[in-house]
């Protein structure tokens, strides 16, 4: 009997407000690959991003995800997450008053139930994670995010996965507006986690982030499908061609239909 996919999304349509943006997304991966998402702006990458994870501003139509053969379109977004399934924000918001260390702690705990660290087990595990993403030992003791620099955002956004250890982590163009130091910094994290017991969907609009997070498989989003899938040699293709060909092979492909 053939192995079910770890993470498939089965004919996924989406709308916000009225608007249809997902049009029938197809894509499956196995436990312990690393996928990427590409394409144009406003081909749906986002959006499905946030479909994914339960953001109430997206409607599904249509289509089901599947994560361990659970269709996670029937849980609310803290039951996905406590399934083990994470998404690290484009632009992550800011939350005065809430300490970095506070917001962790109940984050795992929320997330891991009777697995959950004692504090001072918590506390030196986070203070490793810091260290290892190149971050001030005073990030402990700020507030969520506010005023964080761009790369203290995503920084974060990382320093998360780590802590809370999820199964399945999307990241929704979490390179966006990183220097090349920082960029270096957040791959290193997310590469710190990959391996046979996790998967990672790496949403990006730049092929840079896929010369340290290397893929496994990537697919190429147009109009709210997935148009094109293949290998990591795409990402040479894309850089050279941009996604004129794709348009063409995928438009040609609707027309024979």
């Amino acid at each position: 009997m053939e192995a079910k996919p770890y993470f498939e999304i089965k004919d996924l349509h989406a709308e916000t407000e009225g608007n249809p943006i997902l049009k029938g997304v197809n894509l499956a991966m196995n436990q312990g690959e690393t996928h990427a998402l590409m394409g144009p702006n406003g081909s749906g990458k986002s959006t499905l991003a946030n479909v994914i994870m339960g953001h109430p501003a997206y409607e599904v139509t249509a289509g089901e995800i599947l994560f361990e053969g659970q269709n996670l379109l029937e849980l609310e977004p803290e039951e996905r997450a406590q399934a083990g399934v994470f998404l690290a924000f484009q632009y992550p918001v800011a939350i005065p008053g809430v300490s970095v260390a506070k917001f962790l702690k109940s984050a795992h705990d929320a997330t891991h139930g009777e697995k959950k660290l004692k504090p001072a087990e918590f506390l030196k595990q986070l203070r490793e994670n810091i260290k290892y993403l190149e971050v001030d030992d005073s990030f402990i003791n700020r507030y969520l995010n506010d005023g964080f620099s761009g790369g203290e955002k995503k920084r974060m956004e990382i320093l998360q996965m780590l802590t809370l250890q999820p199964r399945f982590a999307v990241m929704d163009e979490t390179d966006s507006g990183l220097d090349i130091d920082a960029l270096k910094v957040v791959s290193k994290g997310v590469n710190k986690l990959t391996g046979p017991d996790f998967g990672l969907l790496v949403i990006t609009h730049y092929e840079r982030i896929l010369r340290y997070i290397h893929p496994d498989h990537l697919h190429i989003l147009i109009d709210g499908q997935v148009a094109h899938s293949g290998g990591p040699e795409l990402v040479k293709k894309l850089e050279e061609s941009g996604y004129d060909w794709v348009r063409e092979e995928f438009g040609q492909e609707v027309l024979a239909h």
